[in-house]
């Protein structure tokens, strides 16, 4: 198999945990996600996760809820966000894309259409929330066909069955939830996830990334010292949202951008200062 961006982003990484930060795209809108994921990447950013929104995010607590709410208001939708990836590598054809989501808007739009039409884009990889591995056959060969990396999520009540059906289909890397619930919620045991990012790695030979929970540089520092990469995206959205609450509409862009990426850019010092355990 030849070599994705995703596998040149973790290469160049190198022993460092590669970042990667997750926006809701068209939260607050359209122009402001495409300014912030330049923003990002200039912050430090390996991938960059651009969330799907969809009217029913069970997987997400309510910060992303409410990102989602928010787009879908401004007219958001699957085909927007693969505009908004192109108008992205018109700049940059570099930095890795993956689309994470839900069924509904892939099906919607069609499997053999979608796979075709984000390939065109110029996504990576994608990551449907509730497609499990062992549903996943046709669209897995779609999305392969067309050069995109199949990501799935595990979590601390995978089982090894679970983990195994992954690691027959999964490219580029595997998102390990390291707390039971919903995004942005609960307290990071640091020493349980290194044991499940340990399991993990027994069945799985792709990077493991770890997200969910993970609200500060020090946080973050703690999880790349046993995993391949650091998930961010209620704290990015919440950091966003406090500093655009007063601003007026000329406002919004500049002052997401300039608060998502400085508090971004903390993270990745945080991240180049840690010295890695035995992954």
């Amino acid at each position: 198999m030849a070599s994705t961006r995703i596998d040149n982003a973790f290469a160049k990484a190198g022993q460092r945990a590669a970042l990667i930060p997750y926006i809701t795209t068209g939260d607050p809108d359209a122009q402001t996600t495409l300014a912030l994921m330049h923003g990002m990447v200039a912050a430090g950013a390996d991938v960059i996760e651009l969330g799907v929104p969809f009217s029913d995010p069970m997987a997400d607590g309510p910060v992303v809820q409410r990102a989602a709410e928010r787009a879908i208001a401004k007219g958001m939708s699957l085909a927007r966000v693969l505009d908004i990836v192109s108008e992205f590598r018109q700049e940059n054809t570099e930095t890795p894309i993956v689309l994470m989501g839900y069924a509904n808007p892939v099906e919607a739009m069609g499997r053999k259409v979608f796979a075709e039409k984000a390939s065109v884009a110029g996504v990576d990889g994608v990551l449907v929330v509730d497609y499990p591995p062992e549903e996943f056959d046709e669209f897995t060969g779609l999305l392969k066909t067309h050069g995109i990396s199949p990501i799935f999520l595990l979590a601390p009540t995978s089982t090894e069955e679970r983990v195994k059906s992954v690691a027959k289909v999964a490219e580029g890397y595997v998102y390990y939830v390291s707390l039971r619930g919903v995004t942005g919620s609960g307290a990071l045991d640091v020493e349980d996830v290194q044991q499940r990012v340990q399991f993990i790695k027994q069945h799985v030979k792709i990077p493991v990334g770890v997200g969910f929970g993970i609200r500060d540089a020090e946080s973050a520092a703690r999880i790349a010292q046993v995993a391949d990469a650091v998930v961010i995206g209620s704290k990015i959205i919440e950091t966003m949202e406090q500093a655009v609450a007063d601003k007026a509409p000329a406002q919004v862009c500049e002052a997401a951008v300039t608060a998502a990426t400085t508090w971004l850019k903390g993270v990745r010092d945080a991240l180049d200062k840690v010295q890695k355990k035995d992954k």
